[in-house]
């Protein structure tokens, strides 16, 4: 089976951030964003949405299968899993930061003392992502690059038969 990604799809966020409330929750201990406030718990959403000019976008992390935070990581605590995600264990993050550096997509943030950065740990019973899921625009995506590559020739295909006929 291919490797799933999360794709993003810029023209269609409205800057909403339920992706992010539904990340910040789905990363609570019984994934309940209220009971988590009330028993003082921090929750904080691993992708967030930034804004470019009048364009919000949704930054979350590409799992780069050869990951500058991995190669920078002093103490191995940001790793890629067998499964090719890469995941940080915080026991081990002495927070200095050098993956929030490293990272070219501006992926990893810092928390409370630890790296805050998509690890994928959201996934629904069909097995997509909290943040894909609660997208209400379909701005992130939940598929293959062959599958997005054929989601991105649909719309020039529509504008080509627009302008042609």
């Amino acid at each position: 089976m291919r490797r799933k990604e999360i794709f993003v799809l810029a023209e269609r966020c409205m800057g909403c951030h339920s992706c992010e409330l539904a990340c910040a929750t789905a990363h609570t201990t019984d994934r309940n964003l209220h009971a988590a406030v009330l028993r003082g718990e921090r929750p904080f959403a691993y992708l967030w949405v930034d804004k470019f000019g009048a364009q919000r976008v949704p930054t979350v992390c590409k799992h780069c299968l050869r990951a500058p935070c991995v190669e920078v990581c002093p103490t191995g605590a940001m790793h890629k899993a067998p499964d090719t995600t890469t995941i940080c264990d915080h026991s081990q993050c002495i927070g200095c930061w050098m993956c929030t550096f490293a990272c070219p997509f501006g992926a990893c943030d810092r928390g409370d003392g630890q790296v805050l950065k998509c690890d994928r740990q959201c996934l629904d019973e069909e097995g997509v992502p909290a943040c894909v899921r609660a997208c209400p625009t379909g701005a992130l995506l939940w598929m293959t690059v062959e599958e997005f590559a054929a989601e991105r020739r649909k719309p020039r295909r529509r504008v080509a038969a627009a302008a042609a006929g």
